[in-house]
């Protein structure tokens, strides 16, 4: 690897049309590549346009396995911004013309770029950082000379006045242009734990445990030695105090090390937890009440901090397990005490799988009533209009009985899990022991040796119960967290990144001839059910068309939108976006192009600011223009005077712990939100059944107004 300065940087970027090359090589090269994937790079040269390249750059990573984000950082904080980003694309102008480094890895002091002829050279980070800085230092350039000039700074102190001069006032502007990579939620896990760098931590935590541990015995040994000659000289004396004070460092570092691996595996796990709850299909979760997703979601929670505990504890426990044989077997009794070790380890396992099964039957309990208390909450104010007084409770108190039942037994076996297990085996070790004392068989140092195991192998065992005790609550919570650990590693149609820029080009078009959306013979069954919800179901619109569905309930009117939309997949039949299908396109492009409003109790107020939830199916952080549009059309949908008087217009927070918005009004925020999206085709599912005569007139002139095509689902 050689240096590069300035000057050169242009000889090591990438051009746009071998920006899929780099893509594919710095995917490859840090290991983010997905097994499986296609092995070819993605096809086609990238635009220029920003808000089109930011489109194919999504569906290039998308179709390699992996995921690209643009991110903003502070003028101030570039330089260890760019330190930190490898992966990553930088885009730069060179000789005019827009092209991309491929940073690969940095160093203590240089970043590492991969360059056009495959070779890594090293790169000072301010060297990128002028590059991208310039555009917003031009404008200042001739005042900051200017202050030089008048301050009579010398020339050889310039560069280091005019940096601290621009970074008083550029501090915390925004600088674009960094693109970074990273491997999906959904790819291996033990994949993404290794390039998060948590083996290191993992590796130490063991280590310095081991330290500690031996120092530990050898502080013993060094009492019991002197125990056994009968004197303790003052040079052993001070070894001993030695041992002692190095096994509190070692204890801070093992504990310091151990939270550094669970804050990064929590975060994984969360990630990836997330992840996976929005790859759910929506049949998986329609059946499940709110208390009963409450309850996933409690669950859940427990599996990071119940699992890490129980992990660590075990392996220190197996680990002070094993020492505790060894030295068992060069003590009084060997042989027989470390049978008696093993047979004791094997009732401890049986304690706690007997523990598992009375807390799984708990848990299920408990998770019952939770689901009861949150449905009750949800539906109190139906409850209290149409439920007589006398059956609000019905059923509470057998409920509670049974779950104060299993509560009983389940603490009795745990005690017994964390009581017994230890001091059990003190007395059984003892017993053991006390023949070859009787007898006189053993030494005194082989007793010694003897009684110094067994209590090696009461701590440990102590923390054997305390593992059980968390694996088995861990166990219990991951039968609800698996779900949504293996749903994130679901494949997903991706689709080409041209084939999605050809669809955006023609997206508005003006020829209202060949159809932007057509469905042919579509037929769909929910499972459990016989007869099929929608068969034989054929659709055309154009450009321009406003198609009216009306139908009774259950006639397959929203089963059609939801196929329409993305949101399920045909049993048979073919659903064409301008000529191209679900698998050449993929499921993003597929639903950026198609917007669709489900009905009003499918549809949700995210909590957060009302221009979040209008503009979460667009982009985000939103532009001015952005902003502009958005509250543009809410005030053609009649909810100016609802923007009027919020403090924060659009900025306000909405949702369960913001303001609180109407039936009415939350049915346009709908509405808008799908406009927004600039779709070719908005489907909106009886999205005005709760607007009064005004309002609906209104309202249907704005999405008439906007929509390319419009499907209105209604009933007669």
């Amino acid at each position: 690897m050689r240096r590069v300065s300035e000057a050169d940087l242009g000889t090591l970027a990438w051009p746009l049309s071998r920006l899929s090359e780099a893509l594919e090589i710095v995917a490859r090269r840090s290991g983010l590549r997905q097994h499986g994937m296609a092995e070819a790079s993605p096809a086609g040269s990238a635009p220029s346009d920003h808000e089109a390249l930011v489109r194919w750059l999504g569906a290039a990573a998308a179709q390699l396995g992996i995921e690209i984000e643009p991110a903003e950082v502070p003028y101030a904080e570039l330089e260890r911004a760019l330190h930190r980003a490898a992966p990553a694309l930088i885009e730069i102008s060179a000789n005019g013309k827009q092209c991309f480094l491929a940073l690969v890895g940095s160093g203590r002091k240089v970043l590492r770029v991969l360059g056009p002829d495959l070779i890594e050279h090293r790169i000072w980070p301010e060297t990128i950082s002028a590059g991208l800085r310039s555009a917003l230092e031009a404008p200042l350039q001739n005042d900051t000379e200017h202050i030089l000039e008048m301050a009579n700074i010398v020339a050889r102190r310039r560069a280091r006045v005019r940096r601290a001069i621009m970074q008083e006032q550029l501090g915390t502007a925004p600088i674009g242009g960094i693109w970074l990579l990273r491997a999906t939620p959904g790819a291996p896990f033990w994949g993404q734990v290794r390039r998060a760098g948590l083996l290191k931590p993992l590796g130490a935590v063991a280590l310095t445990h081991t330290l500690q541990y031996l120092l530990w015995l050898a502080s013993w040994w060094i009492i019991g030695r002197g125990a056994l000659e009968g004197r303790l000289d003052r040079g052993w004396l001070i070894a001993w105090a030695l041992l002692l004070v190095s096994l509190t460092p070692l204890e801070a570092l093992t504990t310091w090390f151990q939270g550094l691996f669970s804050i990064g595996l929590g975060g994984l796990l969360k990630q990836r937890l997330l992840y996976g709850a929005l790859r759910l299909e929506p049949e998986e979760i329609r059946h499940q009440g709110a208390g009963q997703l409450m309850g996933r979601v409690i669950e859940s929670e427990a599996v990071e901090s119940l699992a890490l505990s129980a992990g660590f504890i075990g392996l220190m426990a197996l680990f002070e397990l094993v020492v505790a044989l060894a030295i068992l077997t060069i003590g009084a009794k060997g042989r027989v005490a470390a049978l008696l070790l093993l047979g004791w380890i094997a009732i401890s396992l049986a304690l706690g799988r007997r523990y598992w099964r009375r807390r799984a039957s708990w848990t299920e309990a408990r998770l019952k009533i939770t689901h009861d208390m949150v449905e009750r909450m949800v539906g109190h104010r139906t409850r209290l209009a149409q439920q007589p007084r006398e059956h609000w409770h019905q059923g509470e108190d057998e409920s509670l009985e049974r779950y104060l039942e299993m509560s009983r037994i389940m603490d009795r076996d745990g005690a017994l899990l964390k009581a017994l297990t230890p001091r059990g085996w003190l007395l059984m070790g003892l017993l053991g022991l006390a023949s070859g004392f009787v007898t006189g068989s053993a030494s005194t140092a082989e007793l010694a040796v003897g009684l110094g195991g067994i209590l090696l192998a009461y701590q440990a065992l102590q923390k054997l119960a305390t593992s059980l005790w968390h694996i088995a609550g861990a166990a219990i919570a991951w039968t609800q967290a698996a779900p949504l650990f293996d749903a994130a590693a679901r494949p997903e149609r991706v689709g080409s990144p041209a084939f999605a820029l050809s669809i955006s080009e023609n997206s508005g078009s003006s020829n209202s001839v060949v159809p932007v959306l057509e469905a042919y013979d579509l037929v769909f069954s929910y499972s459990g059910r016989g007869e099929p919800a929608l068969q034989h179901a054929n659709l055309a619109i154009c450009t321009g068309d406003r198609i009216l569905i009306e139908g009774p309930s259950g006639g397959g009117k929203s089963t059609l939108a939801a196929l329409l939309a993305g949101l399920r997949l045909p049993e048979s039949g073919l659903i064409l976006l301008n000529g191209l299908d679900h698998e050449t396109l993929g499921s993003q492009a597929w639903r950026r192009w198609i917007a669709a409003a489900p009905q009003f109790h499918e549809n949700h107020v995210l909590t957060g600011t009302f221009a979040f939830n209008l503009l979460m199916g667009r982009r985000w952080p939103p532009s001015a223009l952005d902003l502009a549009e958005a509250e543009a059309i809410c005030r053609e949908l009649g909810l100016g005077q609802l923007l009027d008087t919020m403090p924060a217009g659009l900025m306000q927070i909405i949702g369960e712990t913001g303001w609180r918005l109407s039936h009415g009004e939350c049915s346009r925020l709908y509405i808008a939100r799908a406009l927004l999206q600039r779709a070719d085709v908005v489907i909106l599912d009886e999205s005005f059944g709760a607007l009064d005569p005004q309002t609906r007139a209104n309202a249907l002139e704005c999405v008439m107004k906007h929509a390319p095509a419009l499907i209105v689902i209604a009933h007669p």
